[in-house]
């Protein structure tokens, strides 16, 4: 039998040393063993697939690690990781103390930049190659790897301007497959589509911010690949090199379906097909968000919704197909999602801007000057708050909280459930005069029957969940879940605050003078989250009472499921009923 080639390759070193005739064969196998261990152990799938032979091309022509590759997002990078020394533990990928899901600088030499959020590759390539030439190193090679969809987002193109004004030893490959997660949206994805067809000029973009531009040629053409990644190499300034590549390549499924194939779970590697989970009647988050806003929406002809590249992931999808011109999938650019939602505010639309919580972070100013400054009643939807699991550090959404509770006039909330979830909702959309931030996390919630009649809220108002005598839990959000069955055989009050502001000074006032120790919990760093907004309130007051504080320590936490992520940090169900239990 004859050994494999990959079995061969335990570095670029080894791949470089290989007849370019044989790496054809050698992409064969690649995508096997994605194919392979992805099926029983999950992750990405479809992207890294479709750049088999990109991945390939660009260790056998650079040498790597001393040239850098930077890959943008990282969805697509599992074919350079496992041609980069971790072929042997990659089906540790995405588990609790393997390897990382995306490139990790602190893993391998070969992983030039840290990724997880779109549309940095080009400005990080940037700067390494204008380091370089600092450093009178001329020779050195700097690649930026950048997806359709990630090309569009507002920071690749600061990225774009920059360097085309630079003599920086830059190339930019745009890794065109017309698909993010979703399919690819915008004037920018029209424009591409003309140039694949021939219909459009091809370069007058780029050239026109000072790149020389190559393309657009096929991506999974290894020859030609390398041919012209040699011919790249020896043109000085920044360079452009466009790739025509199918997403899912080399599985039929992953081809068809690519938003279902981009992450699939677990699938059968021979015939493809995705092995159905056990079914389950509890319903996820975003899909609660979605129904409801569609629900909201056909009562309501001033809902609109806005989600930044996210339409399945957010659910917004639902409101998408049905009404097509009061939802807006705005391509991967947060900043402009949420100043779009401030314009609409300003002209009576009731604006629902769905983010993920970790990528609320990339609109921060957004948030604070064209949202909060001019008191614009906007809703944001920040799903995937807290812990989300084996995505890991780069999109735990662990800060929101924090950042935003420093912001004058916005509210806070966060559901203990999805009945609480639609209520909220209901109310944001009946004439609030403020923005709201509504945090939920991801995956499955606790209620069957979640469809029940909207009911109005009151901002600031929490709920007592149990009285109990001297020790009283304070928590927020879907942490209420495990506070409840952690305290159900202690004598012990639990109160959900919901409001992380304006927080019930009612209810703490009441709280404080009935209980003599104080314990917060949250999925949100301790550092200025929801305890710390107790802890204010306590000093304030001048009360005295004991007060401890549970959340995400000081530490960017690592990838694993989200249940042996709470259970190392102690926010399992045992690890707060033995916390609760030191004070009792």
């Amino acid at each position: 039998m004859i050994e494999k080639i990959l079995n061969t390759i335990n570095s670029p070193k080894e791949l470089r040393l290989l007849k370019q005739e044989a790496l054809p064969q050698l992409a064969k196998e690649l995508r096997a063993f994605i194919i392979n261990i992805v099926a029983t152990k999950e992750g990405h799938l479809g992207a890294s697939l479709g750049v088999v032979e990109l991945t390939i091309a660009l260790h056998y022509v650079f040498n790597t690690p001393n040239d850098s590759i930077i890959w943008d997002v990282g969805h697509q990078a599992y074919g350079h990781k496992i041609l980069t020394g971790r072929k042997n533990n990659f089906h540790t990928n995405r588990q609790l103390g393997g390897i990382s899901g995306f490139p990790k600088r602190d893993e391998s030499i070969y992983d030039a930049f840290g990724v997880g959020h779109a549309s940095t590759s080009i400005s990080a390539a940037l700067g390494m190659a204008l380091a370089s030439k600092l450093k009178g190193d001329t020779e050195k090679q700097h690649v930026a790897i950048i997806g359709d969809a990630s090309i569009a987002g507002g920071m690749a193109f600061e990225g774009l301007n920059h360097a085309g004004v630079t003599d920086a030893n830059l190339l930019v490959v745009l890794n065109d497959n017309a698909i993010g997660i979703d399919p690819s949206v915008g004037a920018l994805k029209m424009y591409l589509t003309n140039v694949k067809k021939g219909t459009q000029k091809r370069n007058n973009i780029i050239k026109a911010l000072n790149f020389d531009y190559s393309g657009p040629i096929d991506g999974h053409d290894m020859e030609g690949l390398i041919s012209e990644l040699k011919r790249l190499k020896k043109i000085k300034g920044p360079k452009f090199l466009h790739i025509i590549t199918t997403k899912g390549k080399g599985l039929k499924q992953a081809e068809a379906d690519q938003v279902k194939y981009h992450a699939p779970g677990k699938f059968d590697s021979l015939t493809g097909d995705i092995i159905p989970k056990t079914a389950c009647m509890l319903p996820k988050y975003q899909d609660v968000f979605g129904h409801t806003i569609l629900e909201l929406a056909k009562t309501n002809a001033h809902i609109v919704g806005i989600t930044p590249a996210m339409p399945t992931g957010s659910s917004l999808k639902f409101m998408m197909d049905a009404m097509p011109d009061r939802a807006f999938d705005v391509g991967i650019a947060e900043q402009h999602a949420v100043t779009l939602a401030a314009g609409m505010a300003t002209q009576g639309l009731i604006p629902f801007c769905n983010i993920y919580s970790t990528f609320l972070q990339r609109a921060y100013d957004q948030i604070i000057h064209d949202v909060a400054l001019q008191n614009l009643p906007v809703i944001f939807c920040l799903d995937r708050a807290g812990l989300v699991g084996e995505d890991g550090a780069t999109h735990h959404g662990v800060f929101d909280l924090s950042y935003l509770r420093c912001i004058p006039h916005l509210i806070i909330f966060a559901p203990r459930n999805e009945i609480e979830l639609r209520n909220i909702m209901y109310t944001a959309q009946l004439g609030l005069n403020q923005p709201i931030a509504i945090r939920y996390p991801r995956g499955r919630g606790v209620t069957i029957d979640w469809r029940q009649s909207f009911s109005k809220i009151e901002i600031g108002k929490g709920v007592t969940l149990k009285k109990g005598n001297t020790l009283a839990v304070l928590s927020i959000g879907t942490m209420a879940q495990y506070v409840s069955e952690a305290v159900l055989n202690l004598n012990v009050s639990h109160y959900d605050m919901r409001f992380v502001k304006p927080l019930d000074e009612t209810l703490l006032h009441d709280i404080f003078k009935t209980h003599k120790t104080i314990i917060t919990v949250e999925d949100n760093s301790i550092i200025g989250g929801f305890g710390s907004a107790i802890l204010e309130f306590a000093a304030k007051h001048n009360y005295r009472n004991t007060i401890k504080t549970l959340g995400i320590p000081d530490v960017f936490i690592e990838h694993g499921s989200v249940d042996e992520l709470q259970k190392d940090i102690g926010l399992d169900v045992e690890g707060l009923e033995k916390f609760f239990g030191l004070f009792l």
